[in-house]
């Protein structure tokens, strides 16, 4: 990453991830009074005095802890502060210096980063209370004064923190960079294939289905080409959702998938072609997004020379209303065509942004509208003068005709059909628009 790395670290429940909403001047990351909400490393980036940085927010760090989460909690911690050049460490001001603060604390001193201690819910403006100094027995340095609830003391935290930053080694961003987010319902592999893409436990995997509750944005760079893959909380029916925080992650998966430019959707070969597949492929569909779909856990399956064939006739029917996209048999486990998956995103994010000259447009019209006559009305016919796209991601094409009642639902999807045709836009979406002349 070109940009210098911050890790937002320290016991659960001291405010990090209201911290980290502060700095970045948005709610990535949720905050809930829960102690283990955040359970992944979440990336933002953070601008100060012209600069530009990453922050990375972690879970709790319970350095004594057994529980099989908070031991993989505290390894995404240990990652966050290997990967970070700067590490602030938040304690809470009323809870006071306790155990878990020195344990963390001395686990921070061995990296010999650089760390900056944040005290934060100092929510009185003015002195410190007394409670504020016992916090130098963590032997890190003066610690800074803070609200991340009111933002108070932010500024001079920046300060502390852009001290002990190099940004000699910055570089400028790539717009070639393709947004992948990796969405399905709980328990399908979504991290998984994360993990294996980057080689590293990037995301918690586990078997208890929630476990990705946040959206996890993980930079990849390979043979073919750069990536941020968001892996995304499972999206379940909604009578499932009993948890206040996983309707925040169902929003923040909402989210992902807007900022992204393709959709891979995930599908557990194991139990097949569900309702709530289906629906998540919805969320995709109506956000416009260049789709593929993603059967994972492949290499469990018992075959024979049908088998595969068989799958994809079931997807066929089940995704009907997405027939253009692709699908790819993986396993995330062994890495079976994930290769091939790499190849799909570069074709359908191409396909996506597609834009096709208005003059090669209207040939085709006039071909299309030649090959089958355009719909009649009590005696009136269809006229279509032109077609235009306005834009792309997805494409998105615009007619003007002479009476658009007279421009029937199957007529624009055979002249949608014969576009995709044509100019090969497969894994994409496609909308009509359909205006009167002189409409605007």
């Amino acid at each position: 990453m070109s940009k210098p790395v911050i890790a937002i670290v320290g016991r659960p429940n001291v405010g990090k991830s209201t911290l980290f909403n502060k700095l970045i001047g948005k709610r990535l990351s949720i905050v809930d009074d829960t102690p283990g909400v955040t359970r992944d490393r979440i990336y933002g980036e953070i601008e100060w005095e012209n600069k530009k940085a990453m922050v990375i927010d972690t879970g709790g760090i319970e350095p004594k802890s057994d529980d099989v989460i908070l031991s993989q909690m505290r390894a995404q911690a240990q990652l966050a502060i290997d990967t970070a050049n700067v590490i602030v460490l938040v304690t809470d001001l009323k809870s006071g210096l306790v155990a878990t603060d020195m344990d963390v604390a001395d686990l921070l001193l061995k990296s010999g980063k650089p760390v900056v201690l944040c005290v934060n819910k100092c929510d009185k403006i003015g002195e410190p209370e007394p409670d504020f100094y016992e916090f130098y027995n963590l032997g890190i340095g003066d610690p800074v004064q803070v609200s991340a609830v009111h933002g108070h003391g932010t500024g001079d935290l920046l300060d502390e923190i852009f001290k002990n930053l190099d940004f000699e080694a910055d570089e400028d961003e790539n717009d070639d960079v393709i947004n992948v987010a990796v969405i399905g319902k709980p328990n399908v592999g979504k991290s998984s294939l994360i993990n294996y893409i980057t080689s590293e436990e990037r995301c918690i995997v586990s078997d208890i289905a929630g476990t990705t509750r946040d959206s996890i944005d993980t930079a990849v760079e390979n043979k073919f080409g750069k990536y941020n893959f968001i892996d995304t909380a499972g999206i379940r029916r909604k009578s499932r959702i009993v948890d206040e925080i996983e309707k925040y992650s169902i929003i923040r998966a909402k989210m992902a998938i807007e900022r992204s430019d393709v959709c891979v959707i995930m599908i557990d070969a194991g139990i097949g072609v569900t309702e709530q597949d289906t629906k998540v492929a919805g969320l995709a569909l109506e956000a416009g997004k260049a789709c593929i779909i993603a059967v994972n856990k492949w290499d469990s399956i018992e075959k024979d020379t049908k088998t595969m064939s068989n799958f994809k006739k079931r997807i066929e029917v089940e995704f009907a209303f997405m027939n253009w996209a692709p699908v790819v048999f993986i396993s995330a486990k062994t890495g079976q065509r994930v290769d091939n998956l790499f190849t799909l995103i570069n074709t359908v994010a191409a396909n996506a942004a597609t834009r096709i000259k208005t003059g090669t447009l209207n040939e085709l019209l006039a071909q299309i509208t030649t090959r089958v006559q355009p719909p009649t009305d009590k005696g009136k016919r269809l006229k279509i003068y032109y077609m235009t796209q306005p834009s792309t991601k997805p494409p998105t094409f615009v007619s003007f005709c002479n009476n658009k009642d007279l421009f029937h639902f199957s007529y624009q999807r055979y002249i949608e059909n014969r576009i995709r045709e044509t100019f090969a836009l497969s894994g994409t979406p496609i909308r009509m628009i359909i205006r009167e002349r002189g409409e605007k």
